[in-house]
């Protein structure tokens, strides 16, 4: 029988202190979720959230207005308990993005306001990579992307998060208001860095003056985040509708949660480490070891599960080969390249992922995972194997992984059967199959060459692009069973 916990949300309106740019299903279940436990223990109505979509469709934004901005999160620890917890934290959903008809920017001018307002003390992102409009490689800003370019153009109608905060940014400047906090929550490297100098070459192009007030003034914290956060099917929300919950603005994710946050709020912040967020003086080495460990792993089941026909993360990891391959990879390739605290049991850590990754009430598709590889990889991948390379310890499985995800762009699985690539390259690798066809080397040279992906110095280690290429051919000419069990006796 089902074990069923239910936890309403507080009563009452709370004020909006706090503005998000990015109203995913994540945001939803992660943040969220953390504001409202906060809220419900403390009763402190000072930290509502405004929150905005600058891509996704307008419809969630209106559904939740609808909705009085009440919503409900199913937490699966396994498919025979659940916890439902009903979120009233959001006070606000705007929309910025482009309309059915083709218009941008609906609630630009409103999020702006809300941004620029004193009551706004925390502005916090989950845009996905791409959305910061860096380079994965360089971590330059992409100038001659067309959104950044019109950004550049017309500052007062950003269309881009970097935009968008540069924008806020410059109105409190111009009225002498103290800034907000910009706290990144995405899966990148240092992020809260990486959001300042998207931010910092923005407001470079458009004020001097701004920029220098940008880099003595606002705080930009690194913080690492963790839940697994499927999309939503039909499925789900059947599953919800057998336990009398019917609310298509609905989340499911598992149990476990983790909120790494370095503490860096001039304008003051939620007193919020009683509720599970941990506030640390440096957020590197978690960040780090979850991009390299789950996200890494994550990848590795994304590409090859997907290659060999599987569709969820829990199928993935019921074959034992494909277990064997992460326990390999985490222990072996990732793990070493870690510095962790003192303490720190990167073994348990490791059960525990794949602990997880087992949950099969979550039905988490690899489809979603693979979702802008060419971003991702970098900093899941890359920067660990650079490390490995170079102290002379060979990198199979992240090669292995890399093969795959080539395999993948080319839109079509192991047996011939397509799949979609939504990757922002996606065009320009598909162009590369077409080019090479089937000569092996001279395709995975050509997406080496890919500067937007891969650092020319890992491109040019023979070591690692003999490794992709061995890897490549064992997939295509013996299966995933048959690279898997070639990578096994390696």
């Amino acid at each position: 029988m089902q074990s069923v916990k239910r936890l309403p949300a507080s009563a009452g309106r709370v004020r909006i202190g706090m503005v998000h740019l990015g109203l995913g299903a994540f945001h939803r279940a992660h943040q969220a979720v953390y504001l409202e436990r906060y809220r419900q223990r403390t009763g402190d109505d000072a930290w509502g959230v405004s929150s905005a979509n600058l891509r996704a469709s307008v419809a969630l934004v209106d559904a939740l207005r609808e909705a009085g901005h009440r919503y409900h999160v199913a937490e699966y620890a396994d498919s025979e308990h659940v916890t439902v917890r009903e979120i009233g934290v959001i006070e606000e959903t705007l929309f910025t993005g482009k309309d059915e008809n083709g218009r941008w920017g609906r609630d630009v001018e409103t999020l702006l306001e809300r941004m620029a307002s004193p009551e706004t003390r925390i502005v916090t992102l989950t845009v996905t990579e791409k959305g910061y409009f860096l380079s994965p490689a360089s971590g330059e800003l992409l100038v001659d992307d067309p959104l950044v370019a019109a950004d550049i153009a017309h500052p007062e109608a950003p269309r881009t998060a970097p935009g968008l905060l540069v924008e806020a940014l410059a109105r409190r400047h111009a009225a002498g208001q103290a800034p907000f906090t910009v706290l990144s929550c995405d899966n990148m490297p240092d992020n809260g860095k990486r959001t300042r100098a998207a931010v910092m070459a923005l407001a470079a192009r458009r004020d001097a003056g701004l920029a220098d007030w940008i880099a003595d003034e606002v705080a930009f914290p690194c913080s690492m985040v963790d839940r697994i956060v499927p999309a939503m099917t039909e499925a789900d929300f059947s599953r919800l509708a057998v336990l009398g919950i019917e609310d298509r603005n609905a989340v499911v994710g598992e149990s476990f949660s983790q909120w790494v946050v370095e503490d860096d709020f001039p304008q003051g912040r939620p007193d919020w480490a009683a509720d599970g967020v941990e506030m640390v003086a440096d957020v590197a080495p978690f960040e780090t070891m979850k991009l390299r460990m789950l996200n890494g792993s994550h990848s590795l089941l994304a590409y090859l599960g997907a290659l060999g026909g599987i569709e969820t993360v829990a199928e993935a990891v019921g074959r034992e080969d494909l277990t064997s391959l992460l326990r390999r990879y985490m222990l072996d390739e990732a793990a070493s390249t870690l510095a962790m605290p003192e303490g720190t049991d990167l073994d348990a850590y490791a059960e525990q992922l794949l602990a997880r990754f087992a949950n099969d009430s979550l039905h988490h598709r690899l489809q979603q995972i693979a979702m802008d590889g060419s971003q991702k990889l970098p900093q899941r991948w890359l920067s660990g194997a650079e490390i490995h390379l170079a102290a002379g310890r060979d990198v199979a499985c992240t090669a292995l992984g890399v093969a795959a995800w080539i395999r993948y762009t080319a839109g079509t699985d192991l047996a011939g059967t397509p799949h979609a690539v939504d990757d922002p390259l996606s065009d320009r690798l598909a162009a590369l199959h077409v080019r090479h066809g089937d000569d092996i080397a001279g395709l995975v040279s050509a997406f080496m060459a890919v500067e937007d992906v891969f650092p020319p110095a890992l491109a040019a280690e023979p070591r690692f692009v003999a490794a992709v290429t061995a890897a490549y051919t064992d997939l295509t000419q013996q299966g995933l069973a048959g690279a898997l069990d070639a990578l096994g006796r390696a």
